[in-house]
């Protein structure tokens, strides 16, 4: 069977990986690395059979604003998602101990989301870069001695490190959503509906700048039993105090899904939908203990 190939955004052992590795669980898939999220939907946009995966907000940074564009412009679609639990772990070359460490090499938001750590260790001198998975292929690349990264237990096997340290993250109620993107989502929405697993969709519509327009929406969407889940606003570029509202909404009932997308419709601009898939599940819950530490407010 020909294998999947799924584009991810990040080296080889990133949080995009386990995810991508993770939503298709048990399938041969292939993973292409790509540098930024441009190239990535820039990859899916050159070849048609690829998959994309695609972090859409995560639980302490927020939403990542600029992917909600991306992904409305692309005209892809969402098929599926996955949760994920961020866990970040110190790791260097073989045989090292914290000791050791001089130096460490990561991605800013990894820095900010371990910083309770490195305040027992103000010795040691942080570098942001611009990939956790390749700040690990950097340091063995280069047999760097007194040099370690911040990155997942992945790309610690990856790239042959040794975790120092388990768990660093300040907070564990850490998790990013991901969102499974394709061209060809005709296909795989048929399946899920013939399956009945279709019970989430991603729409996004502009509103005519008047009173109570948003509130109709919700109304509506609430007779028809559709829960809402999340609402995302972003401008509408070049129209001055008007907006784009992106929403993820979940339901039992499929008919009375479609039924309330007609009922909202001519009251809305540009309605989109973006995607009908399974609602994902989530990876990896905390651990009694780890939930009886306080919880630490990210900076975020």
């Amino acid at each position: 069977m020909k294998k999947k190939k799924v584009a991810i955004q990040g080296g080889p052992g990133c949080n995009h990986e386990i995810a991508a590795r993770a939503y298709f669980e048990g399938e041969d898939i292939e993973v292409i690395p790509c540098i930024s999220f441009q190239e990535l939907f820039d990859t899916l946009h050159n070849d048609k059979s690829i998959y994309g995966i695609v972090a859409i907000e995560n639980t302490l940074a927020g939403s990542l604003l600029p992917n909600y564009t991306m992904l409305r412009e692309s005209d892809l679609k969402i098929i599926g998602e996955y949760k994920l639990r961020i866990k970040h772990h110190l790791m260097a070359l073989p045989g090292q101990t914290i000791d050791d460490i001089k130096e460490v090499q990561t991605h800013p938001m990894a820095l900010a989301q371990t910083e309770e750590f490195f305040k027992q260790h103000k010795d040691i001198k942080l570098i942001a870069t611009e990939d956790t998975a390749l700040s690990a292929k950097y340091i063995a690349d280069n047999n760097l001695k007194g040099v370690a990264a911040i990155a997942s237990d992945l790309a610690a096997e990856i790239y042959g490190l040794e975790i120092i340290e388990h768990g660093i993250e300040t907070n564990k109620r850490n998790y990013t959503r991901f969102l499974i993107v394709t061209d060809h989502a005709k296909t795989e929405v048929d399946e899920l509906l013939a399956n009945g697993r279709v019970n989430k969709a991603s729409l996004v519509f502009a509103l005519p700048h008047e009173e109570g327009s948003l509130s109709k929406i919700l109304t509506i969407l609430a007779f028809y039993s559709i829960n809402l889940t999340k609402i995302q606003s972003l401008p509408i570029v070049g129209h001055e105090w008007e907006y784009l509202f992106y929403i993820d909404v979940v339901f039992d009932d499929y008919t009375r899904y479609l039924q309330s997308l007609d009922a909202i419709r001519p009251l809305c601009r540009k309605l989109k939908v973006m995607g009908e898939y399974e609602k994902g599940k989530q990876s990896y819950e905390p651990s009694g203990a780890e939930l009886e530490k306080p919880a630490v407010e990210s900076k975020f």
